[in-house]
């Protein structure tokens, strides 16, 4: 993976002919977060793992000469926040009127059970990781790796360069403040 670290500094440098590099090394990492990710979606999500990944990263690449990575773990993780917007993107997407966000979404091969679909939750989560980042930016990029790109405590450990203990306390104060933070704004609505 050290290959990653130097193909990025290639890209930094305008070196169009790194994009075509990247990819075969990077590809089956973000396919395996994508498909990660996706998995825990409601049922009806109609992003493939596929169209994520290649989505996330137009994202990154189309966008090279603005960015700076400094080593593998960086890219992936500017990888799980670009795959977070688009999933947040898609969300906001179908909750508009004018894509039926007022109609309920029933799957056609199983119509006697409608689809359990949610962007709510997924906007409510955007909402309270926005807030959490401002109070904790290192928790919030643990969560965002954890959730949405779907590394284990270890690999976001060493993604923030932090102990595999000191990511499991985070997670775990993360995750409550979360909860706290969703379920305090779902009975202010109610």
């Amino acid at each position: 993976m050290q290959d990653v670290t130097q193909i990025l500094k290639s890209l930094e440098a305008g070196d169009v002919a790194a994009t075509d590099q990247l990819l075969p090394i990077v590809y089956a990492e973000l396919q395996r977060l994508a498909r990660h990710k996706l998995s825990h979606e409601a049922p009806g999500q109609t992003l493939t793992a596929t169209a994520l990944v290649h989505e996330a990263y137009l994202r990154l690449v189309g966008n090279a000469g603005k960015q700076q990575w400094d080593h593998r773990g960086h890219f992936f993780s500017a990888a799980a926040e670009s795959m977070r917007r688009i999933l947040i993107e898609n969300a906001r997407r179908k909750k508009r009127l004018k894509h039926g966000g007022d109609q309920e979404r029933i799957d056609l091969p199983e119509i006697e059970a409608p689809a359990l679909e949610r962007p709510d939750d997924l906007l409510a989560l955007d909402e309270a990781l926005t807030l959490f980042a401002k109070e904790s930016p290192e928790k919030a990029e643990l969560v965002k790796l954890r959730y949405f790109a779907g590394l284990s405590e270890q690999e976001a450990a060493e993604v923030l360069g932090i102990s595999r203990a000191t990511a499991a306390r985070h997670w775990a104060y993360s995750r409550a403040w979360l909860f706290s933070q969703i379920k305090s704004d779902t009975d202010q609505t109610i």
